[in-house]
C-alpha cells in the first residue's frame, strides 16, 4: 500500500512540475488557439444555417442581427469579467484568461445556434422559424 502511495504521490509531482513549466507564452498560445478553433466551429454553424435557411430572407436578416448582437454582449461579458482596462492590472495571465472566456461564450453560442440545425418536432407550436426534422 506504501509503495502505491509514494507512486501516486510521485506521479502527481511529475504532472504538476510538467504544468508549472508551461510558460506563459505557451498558455496564451494554447487559449488562443483554443479560442481559433471555436470560432471556426461557430462561423461554420453560422454558414451552415445561411444554406439551410436560405429560403427564407426575414429570418437571415433577424439572425444576421442576432448574431451582431450577440457579439455586443460577448465583448461586454469579457469586459464585465475583467473591468479594469489599464495595462497590467491582471498580470500577464490576462490574455489567458480573455481568450479562455472568450472561447466559453463561443461555445455556448454554437450550441445555442445548433437548434436551427436540428430542427423541431412537427407540431411544435412555439417553434417560429425553426424547421422540423
Amino acid at each position: 500500500m506504501m509503495r502505491i502511495t509514494m507512486l501516486a504521490g510521485a506521479l502527481l509531482l511529475a504532472v504538476a512540475a510538467g504544468v508549472c513549466a508551461q510558460s506563459q507564452r505557451d498558455m496564451d498560445q494554447t487559449a488562443g488557439t483554443d479560442l481559433g478553433t471555436a470560432d471556426k466551429e461557430l462561423n461554420g454553424v453560422f454558414q451552415e444555417i445561411l444554406k439551410k435557411y436560405a429560403d427564407d430572407p426575414a429570418f437571415i436578416t433577424k439572425l444576421r442581427a442576432a448574431q451582431r448582437a450577440w457579439i455586443a454582449l460577448r465583448d461586454a461579458e469579457l469586459a464585465a469579467s475583467y473591468p479594469h482596462a489599464e495595462p497590467g492590472y491582471y498580470g500577464s495571465v490576462y490574455p489567458t484568461c480573455a481568450a479562455n472566456r472568450l472561447a466559453e461564450l463561443t461555445r455556448a453560442r454554437t450550441n445555442d445556434l445548433r437548434r436551427w440545425l436540428v430542427g423541431t418536432e412537427e407540431g411544435d407550436v412555439c417553434a417560429g422559424a425553426l424547421k422540423t426534422k
